[in-house]
């Protein structure tokens, strides 16, 4: 006589599944496109109906933006760790800037083109892009201005500093859709030099402290 154990569904709590969707879609919005991030697509990456992606999020709008602020979230974190620890603020800003080079950045650079091009019909995108922006502000001016209490920075005014850094970086990055395989070094190195001239350092330090 044989038996056999059908094993058990495990139904997930309404959190984690809802935190499945945002993965899902998130990782969709990076490779390709909040256009793509549709409750019947987010469904089938999930093998699921997309039933169950509406009842969490009833309108495709709210999953757009959810997508786009867990992926830029995602992207802060991993290129300016709130946590600070066991460093000098010399040495985070130079990690910053080397992570934020090379085509992983790019992925969140087209992500970026592809939510403010969008946020312009789209009232609850362009609410979180401007709620990412306000993040990625205050992340980088808290460092600067860590870096000015400490005496290794020296800046009139740490928010316009930062504006400026990420104006330049914003303007690097719009061209992530295009080959830049020729890009002079001087230009690739204008958010690093930018920085350093503005907090007044040496030209070099930010390469020489990684």
């Amino acid at each position: 006589m044989s038996s056999s154990v059908q094993g058990k569904r495990i139904r997930k709590s309404p959190a984690a599944r809802r935190a499945e969707i945002v993965d899902a879609a998130a990782t969709v919005a990076l490779t390709e496109g909040l256009e793509c991030v549709t409750l019947r697509r987010i469904g089938e990456a999930l093998g699921v109906r997309p039933g169950l992606i509406s009842h969490y999020f009833p309108s495709a709008e709210d999953l757009v933006a959810e997508a786009f602020g867990s992926a830029a979230s995602a992207e802060l974190d991993a290129l300016l760790p709130a946590e600070r620890s066991g460093a000098t603020a010399t040495q985070h800003l130079a990690r910053f800037f080397a992570r934020a080079e090379g085509e992983a950045y790019d992925d969140i650079s087209r992500l970026w083109i592809n939510a403010r091009h969008l946020s312009r019909y789209r009232s609850v995108l362009r609410d979180r892009v401007a709620e990412q922006e306000a993040a990625w502000r205050g992340r980088l001016g808290d460092l600067i201005r860590q870096g000015v209490e400490g005496g290794e920075f020296h800046t009139d005014d740490p928010g316009v500093t930062t504006i400026q850094i990420l104006v330049v970086l914003d303007g690097l990055g719009a061209h992530a859709n295009t080959d830049t395989g020729n890009r002079p070094e001087a230009v690739t190195r204008m958010a690093v030099t930018t920085a350093e001239r503005e907090l007044g350092l040496a030209s070099g330090t930010l390469a020489a402290s990684l």
